[in-house]
């Protein structure tokens, strides 16, 4: 698969570096005005360039991780010189229907909202199309399977997904943050709160994806009658602990929504 990812900031980075490290056989390119930055890639197989136009026309794929301001203008520049592709945006606010609309009806407009974690192979990249490009959705779905998980989900969620998923990651360090400063408080020094703490996460989220089960089936598990884990939940939750969260998701989705 011919890979061309449109904005080498930190998404565009992230997939690229994955694709590079966990997918099979891809050609991929990243283009960005000052490459400065993202010249190591090449190291990795990556071709890297200011162009944006470079090799585009034999891309099987065309992901654009630009800003929502650069994109009539990064259209305007590719439109010319490509046919029948398949363009999967990871644009926050730009619809299906809108980038449809831009880019015409000869190639496919598919949108994703992969997370910088695709660069470990642990994004959680939500994916919507039209129903008529579903054929076309699947080497997307693919691709991005390779990167961690890759649900379908339908567009009006987009918005959501974007808050759940990708600021999701900001929200799930600064739980670690606030583990590590407890830990250091009880006796730790801060590389090994840091680590105990980071590594407790990762094995709870790799238990509820292996299990596939309800968090609070897990919970049972550790927390045992007059405990210290029922007891440190309990305290947690007066203070607010699951309120806030709830509140902080859906305070960043109406920041979306405008």
């Amino acid at each position: 698969m011919k890979v061309h990812i449109i904005g080498g900031g930190n998404l565009g980075v992230s997939i690229a570096l994955g694709l590079s490290k966990f997918s099979q056989d891809n050609q991929v390119t990243v283009t960005r005005r000052n490459t400065s930055s993202i010249l190591y890639l090449e190291k990795l197989g990556v071709t890297v360039s200011t162009d944006n136009k470079h090799q585009i026309q034999d891309a099987d794929i065309i992901i654009l991780t630009i800003k929502p301001y650069q994109v009539n203008t990064v259209l305007a520049e590719i439109l010319p010189v490509i046919s029948n592709k398949i363009i999967a945006s990871a644009v926050s606010g730009l619809s299906i229907e809108a980038l449809q609309n831009k880019i015409g009806d000869t190639h496919q407009a598919i949108r994703i909202m992969p997370n910088i974690a695709a660069q470990f192979g642990a994004s959680a990249t939500c994916i919507a199309f039209n129903e008529k490009h579903k054929e076309e959705a699947q080497s997307v779905v693919a691709l991005f399977q390779d990167l961690g998980t890759a649900p379908i989900i339908d567009e009006k969620l987009m918005d959501a997904a974007t808050v759940l998923a990708a600021s999701g990651t900001a929200f799930a360090l600064r739980y670690i943050r606030a583990s590590m400063q407890a830990g250091i408080e009880i006796g730790f020094d801060w590389q090994t709160a840091l680590a105990i703490s980071a590594q407790t996460v990762k094995g709870a989220a790799e238990m509820l994806l292996e299990e596939k089960g309800h968090p609070e089936q897990l919970i049972d598990r550790v927390t045992t009658p007059q405990g210290c884990t029922i007891a440190g939940l309990n305290e947690m939750e007066m203070h607010g602990f699951s309120s806030s969260l709830i509140r902080g998701i859906k305070t960043s989705l109406k920041q979306i929504k405008g």
